[in-house]
């Protein structure tokens, strides 16, 4: 369960016109300060991100999900189900209360580097290398007008 000051957060960023992205990122930043804190571990950034996501979904932010040659099939199913019950199209499942002190437990064994600046900063830069050049340009032209529209005339 998020923080409420995190879902706050996120919808104070909607609000204000900014991608749901953006409003995601507060879930993963809240996912990567309990992994921080000691509350539980993750296998790697990639899981500690994916973690962060899905709950971000489930809070609400119309988050799409991955295209079909960015993720299996699995992880897309699961992401449209979490979106679902954010958007309040589908109702939430009720836990299994087994399940979940099994998936904390196997959390809780996992290490803590995954929220380290050095893992996080490698992820970045395996991710924007993936991405197409195409898509970094757009990117920078984005950049380039909200920069200007910053300065003013």
């Amino acid at each position: 369960m998020p923080d409420k000051a995190t879902v706050n957060r996120a919808k104070k960023d909607l609000r204000e016109g900014k991608s749901p992205s953006t409003a995601a990122g507060e879930f993963v930043r809240e996912e990567m300060e309990h992994i921080r804190e000691g509350e539980h571990g993750a296998r790697s950034t990639k899981q500690a991100i994916a973690i962060g996501l899905s709950k971000a979904r489930r809070a609400g932010v119309p988050l799409k999900t991955p295209k079909k040659e960015q993720a299996s099939a699995r992880t897309r199913r699961s992401a449209k189900q979490d979106l679902e019950v954010g958007q309040k199209e589908r109702k939430p499942r009720a836990p299994s209360k087994k399940r979940s002190k099994a998936t904390l437990g196997a959390l809780k064994r996992e290490g803590h580097q995954a929220a380290s600046k050095q893992a996080l900063s490698a992820q970045a830069r395996t991710a924007a290398r993936k991405r197409k050049a195409a898509s970094k340009q757009g990117r920078t032209a984005k950049a380039k007008t909200t920069a200007r529209k910053r300065q003013g005339p």
